[in-house]
């Protein structure tokens, strides 16, 4: 690389790409391939080194993480014994890329939706607010993923369909007009190739409700709350046990998919199952219905109008 190159290479964006499906994922392998081809970027990739998915925002502590090189064409890439989170916290540290920190950080292509209350669970959704926590600029994103109905081709798709909304973002970032304060998750819609463009959205309730079936097998053929088993259909029952009396098994089942009321129609699960691409912008904090301030500070107040009663261990105090 002659020194012009050099130069043009260490003012190109960086791009640190992660998710929670592992870094053998075909979403990942073709978001990388897109941002590689794109020719104006730097990619890093950190992610688990095997299927993460609905692990939520969890962090590894104790135990330390092994990092090992995997060759992806363009990319500078390790795949990680960690989470999500995990991937994300070490991806931006700067230590495992040689001081080199992320303009912005992707966590994808998700295989399932992560919609609605969703995004709790989701692992992929954790690795971009990792990001978002410690100042980093990120967007999540998944691809409606239909058992049947969906292939791997529709995961290249949602990647090219991605890029006009990664390299905008990227170009507020550059120009310092980019809005902090929230990341950005991204829902491809089934049909991917014939969607009907991007729409931003607010995050619903839609969600799998899961229950709980016993079961004599040890490895039971699971659906994920996302469907984000390409194989679903075909998995199968493994690993047939004769559990103890007090040793049962029980395996998760899906008994139904729906939203808490009637959702708007700019919420993001609505909007996409009617054909668009949802931005949807997040944050970080949980926070409640606007009507439960009042109401649980009435609760509190009428508790403290008691406290005479309750005995001196409980001195008198007032509701702020």
């Amino acid at each position: 690389m002659d020194s012009t190159a050099a130069a043009a290479a260490a003012q190109a964006p960086v791009l640190l790409v992660t998710n929670d499906d592992g870094i053998d994922a075909p979403g990942l392998r073709f978001l990388v391939e897109q941002l590689v081809a794109a020719g104006r970027y730097r990619v890093l990739v950190c992610a688990p080194d095997t299927d993460k998915s609905g692990v939520s925002h969890c962090i590894t502590w104790r135990p330390a993480l092994r990092c090992k090189r995997v060759d992806i064409s363009g990319a500078t890439a390790f795949g990680v014994s960690g989470t999500p989170a995990d991937c994300a916290s070490l991806g931006i540290s700067g230590k495992l890329f040689d001081g080199v920190v992320p303009d912005l950080v992707l966590s994808g292509i998700n295989i399932g939706n992560n919609c609605g209350y969703h995004v709790i669970y989701s692992g992929t959704v954790a690795g971009a607010r990792e990001a978002f926590l410690y100042g980093i600029p990120a967007i999540s994103m998944s691809y409606d993923w239909v058992a049947g109905q969906s292939s791997v081709n529709d995961l290249k798709v949602s990647a090219e369909v991605c890029m006009p909304l990664i390299n905008t973002i990227v170009t507020e970032i550059k120009n310092g007009t980019y809005l902090k304060g929230s990341f950005l998750n991204v829902d491809v819609p089934t049909d991917a190739a014939h969607h009907k463009g991007y729409k931003i959205t607010k995050q619903g309730t839609y969600m799998a409700r899961i229950s709980w079936e016993q079961t004599v097998y040890k490895k039971p053929a699971v659906e994920s709350y996302q469907t984000a088993n390409m194989d679903v259909d075909s998995e199968k029952d493994s690993e047939l046990v004769t559990p103890s009396e007090n040793d049962l098994l029980f395996k998760r089942v899906i008994v139904g998919r729906n939203s808490d009321g009637v959702e708007g129609e700019d919420t993001d699960h609505n909007s996409l199952a009617d054909g668009y691409i949802t931005v949807t912008p997040l944050g970080a904090l949980s926070r409640a219905e606007p009507d439960a301030i009042p109401y649980f500070k009435a609760c509190v107040s009428r508790l403290v109008s008691n406290f005479a009663s309750l005995g001196p261990s409980f001195p008198r105090s007032r509701v702020a």
